[in-house]
């Protein structure tokens, strides 16, 4: 496993990281959650992300559980904070003062731990002046329940504005946590040159598109049954923008890249996004331990650049690139 420094600070994360999104405490049986976790440290992963919202809590809860008993010094663990938890009160979002405030506690209670490594704003709160959520993030890390501050899906003038707020309390604006992929490469136009400027890594998510560049679905074949595609409880609509044919049809041609390299198309995507220097780690998720121990075998890879223009080709028109998602994607008010 290789290490990435975070931003332009002195912690170092595993570059392959151990997310629980849409798995832990919804989609997988706790057990099956903890032997995954489990693969992941026997694998050298150290760093493990997770959210307040995810499974409504119930993912910070087992992910708490399966590094019961690790020593918490080789470990980094990232939470966040934004989004609807509990019975979704008026309160109960955002970035107000009182929910960051509250939130840590909760997280901190349901990992089993005092502190978190790196505290994300989950999104941007346009319902909460920015001074009043950084101000309370400072005053999250003074009180030593996290050691960093990031965010999630930001815009470039969004993390300047935090950044620099920051700087003027007195603590690290390190990282970026946003979509990003060898087919969605929006974050490449105006937040990676930002992030760049400010010493703001990425840490990215659905490095495979949420299954789609691992092959396994066919232009014109059913999705198989219990993949990600099939899942009614989020999953099918978060992949549905990727199951068209002229996408499909491409992503198999990708085939003879991965080849070449001697990687399995998962690995092959993982590595992807990793050969961007602002990147200091792709986020993974498994439903199977075999799953993890496919995936960390990207850590270390270098693509040589003929191979990464090859990609380029191979995808050409269907790869999404337009800078202005970020914001069009951002939520527009506090959610309930």
């Amino acid at each position: 496993m290789e290490f990435r420094h975070l931003g332009r600070s002195g912690l170092k994360i595993s570059e392959i990281t151990y997310g629980n999104w849409l798995t832990h405490g919804s989609q997988v049986e706790n057990d099956a959650a903890i032997a995954c976790v489990r693969a992941a440290l026997d694998a050298g992963i150290s760093t493990f992300d997770t959210a307040d919202v995810y499974a409504n809590t119930a993912a910070e809860t087992v992910l708490g559980q399966a590094l019961k008993g690790e020593r918490r010094e080789s470990l980094e663990i990232l939470t966040k904070v934004y989004f609807p938890t509990g019975p979704k009160g008026h309160n109960d979002s955002g970035l107000s003062r009182k929910h960051i405030t509250e939130s840590i506690e909760g997280s901190l209670r349901r990992l089993g731990t005092d502190h978190v490594d790196v505290y994300q704003a989950h999104r941007y709160d346009v319902s909460t002046p920015l001074e009043e959520t950084m101000q309370a993030f400072a005053d999250v890390v003074r009180s030593g329940k996290a050691l960093y501050i990031g965010v999630s899906e930001w815009t470039a003038e969004q993390l300047r504005a935090g950044h620099a707020l920051a700087r003027e309390l007195g603590f690290q604006l390190i990282s970026n946590q946003p979509q990003y992929s060898a087919l969605y490469r929006v974050i490449e136009g105006e937040v990676v040159p930002a992030s760049r400027e400010l010493g703001v890594s990425q840490v990215v998510f659905s490095p495979i598109a949420q299954g789609v560049l691992t092959g396994k679905y066919r232009p014109g074949a059913e999705p198989p049954a219990g993949s990600r595609a099939t899942d009614e409880k989020g999953g099918r609509q978060m992949i549905s923008r990727w199951m068209r044919d002229d996408v499909l049809s491409r992503v198999q041609k990708l085939r003879g890249v991965a080849a070449e390299l001697d990687l399995s198309m998962s690995q092959l995507a993982v590595a992807w996004v990793l050969q961007n220097d602002n990147v200091a780690a792709a986020i993974i998720g498994a439903s199977r331990p075999e799953q993890v121990t496919e995936n960390v075998k990207a850590s270390g890879v270098v693509i040589p650049p003929e191979l990464m223009t090859r990609v380029d080709e191979v995808l050409g028109d269907v790869v999404e690139r337009d800078p202005a998602l970020t914001a069009r994607n951002a939520p527009t008010g506090r959610p309930s």
